[in-house]
């Protein structure tokens, strides 16, 4: 490439609480997963809740320069308006462990999973949800010190649909959708979000970048899941259209104010004048039944930027699903390279965080491994990849 980012550009890896923390008890999710037999429960994870200053030196030692990690609601919030202190001297922990390894915390406040009794009292569509959400953020911030990169809610146009799901705790029941992680053979189309869950998170985030601005020094934003979706004719050019807003672009438009926008790009889908084309099968999709598409990242970025009006990126997640690492290496060289071209146009991104650090439990699977670390789920024993050593070593050069 002719440009390299800028000096400060982060290279690092993402995690989500739920996903490699284990035995979250107190967590919505948890009840959905003994209630969803068809797939594993998240149990232990991969222990990370006491493993992660093992987590964070092997990514440092590797080269890379920042972790995205998430804070636990439910872990810190255990019973409505009762803190943890323990948890939160927890978390505060994994930051003073970030910052002494030379890794720039990326902080997660909230990453799809939320108190069972938040849930129960009537959730992200009741009465209480704003007051709650709020109160809870207003006592992180009273640690985040060293913190320069808080993201508020991720994905919430993947969370608007996940919704769902909240139905069914009160009940026996199982939730009324699935996971949405893997595909089935034939590939699937994503629930629309709601108007109602879209205009409710965008509140939440609203109120919750105010607090983190007015007590902290950190740049606040939001992750959102970039579909790069395409019309797969150009008749279908105003279904596309359609489609983006209402599944992306309507949560990128409410993120012009915030400090920047964390982009989460894995692969594309087509539309025609139906919506959403279910992806088909193919031996080259990935484990989670995407096509292999690394310029998604690329599309991802350009698209990004323009509906914000040139809001600073972060790369927050970037991966693939394959129990190949040469073929992770192979999708991550590609990813960079549009990423890189996309700088060398002017487009301001500050940093790239893969997905994941750790092979983890993929919202009710364990199948697909997106990790640059590989996790024994018996005895908890990390194995780096050949491709965290490969990333660190881009992240030392600064440059592919």
């Amino acid at each position: 490439m002719t440009t390299e980012p800028t000096t400060g550009f982060l290279w690092g890896a993402s995690t989500a609480p739920h996903q490699v923390e284990g035995n979250n008890l107190n967590s919505d999710w948890w009840v959905y997963e003994q209630r969803m037999p068809h797939f594993g429960p998240s149990g232990d994870a991969v222990d990370s809740y006491h493993r992660y200053e093992e987590d964070m030196r092997l990514l440092a030692e590797a080269g890379l320069t920042a972790y995205r990690f998430g804070i636990e609601w439910a872990r810190v919030e255990p019973l409505p308006g009762a803190f943890s202190l323990a948890e939160i001297a927890h978390y505060r922990r994994m930051i003073d462990t970030a910052l002494s390894l030379g890794l720039a915390p990326v902080v997660t406040l909230h990453h799809f999973s939320s108190p069972r009794w938040f849930i129960e009292e009537g959730g992200w569509l009741g009465d209480t949800a704003i007051d709650r959400f709020t109160a809870y953020v207003e006592r992180v911030c009273d640690f985040l010190d060293g913190v320069e990169w808080v993201c508020t809610i991720n994905e919430p146009n993947m969370f608007a649909f996940m919704m769902l799901m909240a139905a069914s705790i009160n009940t026996d029941a199982a939730p009324p959708m699935d996971t949405p992680t893997v595909q089935p053979e034939n590939g699937f189309v994503l629930p629309l979000p709601t108007p109602e869950a879209t205009q409710r998170l965008i509140e939440a985030h609203h109120a919750a970048r105010a607090i983190v601005r007015e007590r902290t020094g950190a740049a606040v934003g939001w992750t959102v899941a970039n579909l790069a979706l395409y019309a797969t004719d150009p008749a279908f050019e105003s279904r596309l259209k359609e489609e983006r807003w209402t599944r992306e672009d309507v949560f990128l438009d409410a993120a012009r104010g915030d400090d920047f926008i964390g982009v989460q790009a894995y692969s594309t889908q087509g539309v025609d004048d139906g919506g959403l084309v279910p992806n088909p099968p193919s031996p080259d999709n990935t484990l989670v039944g995407t096509p292999y598409r690394p310029d998604a990242l690329g599309i991802a970025i350009r698209h990004t930027w323009d509906v914000t009006g040139g809001l600073p990126i972060l790369v927050t997640e970037n991966g693939i699903a394959t129990a190949d690492d040469a073929r992770r290496i192979a999708y991550t060289t590609e990813a960079l390279t549009h990423l890189l071209t996309a700088v060398d146009d002017g487009i301001d991104v500050r940093g790239y965080l893969h997905w994941s650090a750790l092979d983890n439990f993929e919202w009710g699977h364990w199948e697909p491994t997106f990790g640059l670390i590989a996790v024994d789920r018996t005895t908890f024993a990390r194995t780096p990849k050949p491709s965290l050593s490969w990333l660190g070593g881009i992240a030392r050069r600064g440059r592919l």
